[in-house]
């Protein structure tokens, strides 16, 4: 595998100064366990490092959740006026890859695009921005050896060597060596906690919270007995006697392949340099990935990110939403019975420090939202006459915004506080439809309401789920909902019935016969069809 691609900057504020607003923007910090201002490093810029997947298998939902939550970070400082690099590795070799691959009779590197498609699939489907940069681990081999030679020349690595000296492969951080250790999960305890770090750090994985880790197995390498204190980890692994020959590389302390944190402190200097503004990662991370992650990079002579953010888990019934634990749902499986754009605002629905609990009332509520958000919108751009388009709306400065919306998502992307700004803004939008046809000043009035929805749709916009942009225009709002029988026979056969029903129920909306349009929404209803109304029409899907 390589990594040679052109970089996929899709930041379209970069051209904008900076909002007056980002001045008030403020974010946690795990390491601080405080909300404090944010100040770039770099005036105008942001540099963000986000851990990817680990492509062994399918993505699910909570794989995801992570992507849309920094997805919405995201677009929140382009909106605010900067340009972004944004960066999400690929971990595409580690012990689950080539296991896997292994039992399924896969080349290890044949398993990991499959995935890594798969994981590329889900974020387009529900609207994650592609990153800057997309590296993958095997792309970065001599970037990570460089690395490691820094930490050993620094005194904080050592290499096993056998019996007559000569190098085993097995390099390991020396913990003791670097008085930092525990930081970001507190060992020291030397922050203040408040409620909800608590709850945190009750729930993630932390250097005081150790023992039987069923989020966190211990990689096998780090309970080498070669190991000099039990809280060593591994930077470059031996490789197992099942190790294909294509997943080991030579390398001055032996041949092997990389520790599972090496290759993100190597990415992120690689593409952000030094010092960058924020890392992000599941909860999950925090310890023992990121908290590695951190000591290595420093103890290699570089900066580490200035802000550490974790985005919480999906649960189901409380428990987190994983894979291993059997419980893990996957992308196609939900957006085979739902759209894609209520999965998407299922899973920003909120805060992203806070849990998610996944449940069919979290999907009632999204849908419930689109309707809402749908209607407002094809009312609103019949009533001025069109929809603004797609460049007006992304020119749209967080300025010009409500303030309630712009102060929600400046509170630590508070997106539960931004979502109601929506509906406040939308139900004032519907008053203003309501009073058009009195109004005597009917240009003032139209004017009005093209405000009010440039202002719906630019919120949406920051949120990922302004209705007319891309995906949910070209694939419909239902899109991914028609199942897997979309292209047969039998398919075609009852779009061409169901479009006929939806036609008359249009004519008969038109001329305000609802009686008769809900007469046909409901018929379809009891034969298993749902209706979805957009501002480009109505699509249906199966239940």
């Amino acid at each position: 595998m390589t990594n040679t691609q052109e970089p996929q900057n899709t930041n379209t504020s970069g051209a904008l100064a900076v909002a007056k607003a980002a001045a008030g923007l403020k974010l946690y910090d795990t390491a601080s366990h405080a909300v404090s201002s944010f100040t770039p490093i770099k005036p105008g810029q942001v540099g963000i490092y986000v851990c990817g997947a680990t492509v062994q298998s399918s993505p699910h939902i909570g794989h995801i959740r992570a992507a849309v939550a920094f997805d919405v970070v995201r677009r929140w400082f382009e909106r605010l006026g900067y340009k972004v690099t944004f960066v999400r590795n690929v971990t595409d070799i580690d012990d689950k890859i080539l296991d896997k691959a292994a039992a399924a009779g896969q080349q290890w590197w044949e398993r990991a695009y499959i995935y890594e498609r798969e994981f590329t699939e889900a974020y387009s489907k529900l609207g994650v921005e592609p990153p800057t940069y997309e590296p993958r681990a095997t792309g970065h081999m001599i970037d990570m050896i460089d690395l490691i030679k820094k930490i050993i020349d620094n005194g904080h690595a050592y290499v096993v060597r056998d019996a007559d000296g000569n190098p085993t492969g097995n390099v390991y951080f020396d913990v003791a060596s670097w008085p930092h250790y525990g930081e970001l999960t507190h060992q020291k305890q030397t922050a203040v906690s408040d409620a909800a770090s608590e709850v945190t750090d009750a729930m993630g994985p932390s250097v005081d919270n150790a023992g039987n880790d069923k989020y966190n197995p211990v990689d096998p390498a780090d309970m080498s007995p070669d190991k000099h204190d039990p809280r060593d980890f591994a930077l470059w692994k031996a490789p197992k006697d099942s190790d294909p020959l294509d997943a080991r590389w030579n390398t001055p302390f032996g041949t092997g392949r990389p520790g599972w944190h090496i290759e993100c402190s190597a990415m992120s200097h690689r593409y952000l340099k030094d010092m960058f503004d924020i890392h992000g990662g599941g909860l999950d991370l925090r310890f023992p990935h990121h908290e590695n992650e951190m000591a290595q990079t420093r103890a290699a002579g570089y900066d580490s990110a200035a802000r550490w953010m974790h985005s919480a888990w999906v649960t189901a019934k409380g428990e987190k939403m994983s894979k291993s634990l059997g419980n893990g749902l996957s992308v196609p499986a939900v957006l085979a019975e739902h759209s894609a754009w209520v999965v998407r605002y299922a899973l920003g629905s909120v805060q992203y420090r806070s849990m998610l609990e996944w449940s069919d009332q979290t999907l009632a509520e999204a849908q419930s939202a689109y309707d809402r958000v749908a209607n407002f919108i094809e009312r609103a751009g019949a009533a001025v006459g069109e929809q603004p388009s797609r460049e007006e709306i992304m020119a749209i400065s967080a300025d010009a915004l409500p303030a309630d919306f712009v102060a929600a998502m400046n509170d630590d992307i508070n997106v539960s506080g931004a979502s109601a700004a929506i509906f406040t803004a939308i139900r004032s939008g519907n008053t203003l439809l309501s009073e058009l046809a009195d109004r005597a000043d009917s240009d003032v009035a139209k004017a009005e309401v093209r405000e009010a929805l440039v202002n719906v749709r630019a919120m949406l916009d920051t949120l990922g789920l302004d209705p007319l942009a891309k995906p949910w225009v070209s694939d419909g709002a239902a899109g991914g909902a028609a199942g897997a029988g979309a292209d047969s026979a039998e398919h075609d056969a009852l779009d061409k019935l169901v479009s006929e029903q939806l036609a008359e129920r249009a004519e008969a909306r038109k001329a305000k016969d609802f009686a008769r349009a809900d007469a046909i929404r409901d018929a379809l209803g009891a034969a298993g069809i749902a209706i979805e109304d957009g501002p480009q029409g109505s699509t249906w899907s199966l239940k």
